[in-house]
């Protein structure tokens, strides 16, 4: 039997069960538009209508973000805002739309979101069979990643969608559970707070597919996945917003094979490392970008494999000159074995100019002394933490990242 069009696959969004085929009409103008979309439904007719009807130029933000600035910014780009309320006369001419662009948003990180230009066709990066799942859709409408499992429910067959807004995250294993939900994309982050809030509720889900990515993944939270559900293929895949996808890795192990570096395969992804910096060169990437790209991302090389171990403009501590990489103090913290997560950074301190910092959450009881000397056996003493404190709970932000 041949498998329904894609457009058949299911979707869960807020109170709308049913297929892309049956999604509220959306529609976009001949102009370049920005769409405020007020939870995942309103952003999936968006899509539904740029992808079978329109191709108008599109740029999704989530109402959760839109303030007059941004507001001010898209209407000097000449976007056309949709879904929001009437405004003052736009400062340039409304731009006609690029056939087929679609603008994606960065998550801001780093400082304010930046657009990057993209295409339906250049962000579809699954087009291939695949088994039947029925996905969790937790990330927030516009981002790179949110686009990565809509354009594979539009393009492939038995793919189906199961949103959950922003408020709702906290109580998503059991909505999870209520959905029939098979396969989870998410963050490291959001598997740590996941699994530290309700660990029986989330290790009660059939899970056959776990993706991470958005963030640097290390082989404890590697070890813990694939025992908890060790019926499920867990992956990691690293894409950014500017790159696209660049690689996934499905082997149970952190980072990827050094024998990935400088491959040439045609029309893969290239890889390579220069100055402790990841350089991408995607088919996905942005359309505004050529050749190697720097992704600011600091790729470590030892075991035969290539880590990627944070963002190298947050890595870098400068303690009374000495340097030392936050992911390294954070490393050896999340090796002593009561602690669960922890969140490394400078302090500004007389002298020396700045002291390290440590957030920790743990899963049994210690005591900073017993946290202090197991770094300092491990760190040199400028990079021992100097002022820990303990959270309840693992932080996560909309964007399904710590607040790093």
């Amino acid at each position: 039997m041949n498998a329904p069009p894609a457009g058949e696959n299911r979707l869960a969004a807020g109170g709308f069960h049913g297929s892309w085929n049956a999604l509220p009409k959306r529609v976009l103008p001949p102009h370049r538009c920005a769409v405020i979309a007020h939870d995942q439904l309103d952003a999936l007719a968006a899509v539904w209508e740029h992808h079978q009807r329109s191709g108008s130029e599109l740029l999704i933000i989530p109402a959760s973000r839109y303030d007059d600035q941004l507001a001010a910014e898209l209407e000097d780009a000449g976007f056309t805002l949709l879904g929001t309320p009437e405004r003052r006369a736009p400062t340039s001419e409304t731009t006609p739309a690029t056939p087929g662009r679609i603008w994606v948003s960065t998550s801001g990180s780093s400082g304010r979101p930046k657009r990057v230009a993209h295409t339906l066709q250049g962000l579809t990066t699954v087009s291939t069979p695949q088994a039947a799942r029925r996905w969790l859709l937790p990330f927030t409408p516009g981002t790179y990643a949110w686009w990565q499992l809509v354009t594979l429910s539009l393009n492939v067959p038995g793919q189906d969608l199961v949103t959950v807004e922003a408020d709702g995250l906290s109580a998503w294993p059991a909505f999870a559970a209520a959905e029939g939900v098979t396969a989870v994309s998410a963050t490291p982050t959001f598997w740590r707070h996941s699994l530290l809030r309700d660990r029986a509720a989330v290790t009660a889900l059939q899970l056959e597919q776990i993706t991470l990515g958005g963030e640097p993944v290390d082989q404890r939270l590697l070890n813990e996945l694939t025992t908890a559900f060790p019926e499920a293929r867990v992956s990691w895949i690293y894409a950014s917003t500017e790159t696209g996808a660049a690689f996934a890795v499905h082997d149970g192990k952190a980072g990827f094979p050094v024998s990935w570096l400088e491959n040439h395969t045609p029309e893969r992804p290239q890889l390579r490392v220069a100055d402790g910096e990841l350089l991408v060169k995607s088919p996905y990437q942005s359309i505004e970008l050529q050749g190697f790209v720097r992704t600011g991302d600091r790729a470590e090389i030892h075991d035969g494999r290539v880590h990627i171990t944070g963002r190298i403009s947050h890595d870098q501590l400068n303690i009374g000159g000495s340097k030392i990489a936050a992911s390294t103090v954070g490393q050896v913290l999340t090796d002593h074995p009561s602690v669960a997560w922890a969140q490394v950074r400078a302090r500004r301190a007389p002298l020396v100019g700045e002291l390290v910092t440590a957030e920790v959450v743990t899963t049994t009881e210690v005591d900073i002394a017993e946290l202090t000397s197991w770094c300092s056996s491990r760190l040199p003493d400028y990079a021992v933490p100097r002022l820990i404190t303990f959270r309840e709970e693992v932080t996560l932000k909309a964007s399904l990242k710590s607040d790093l």
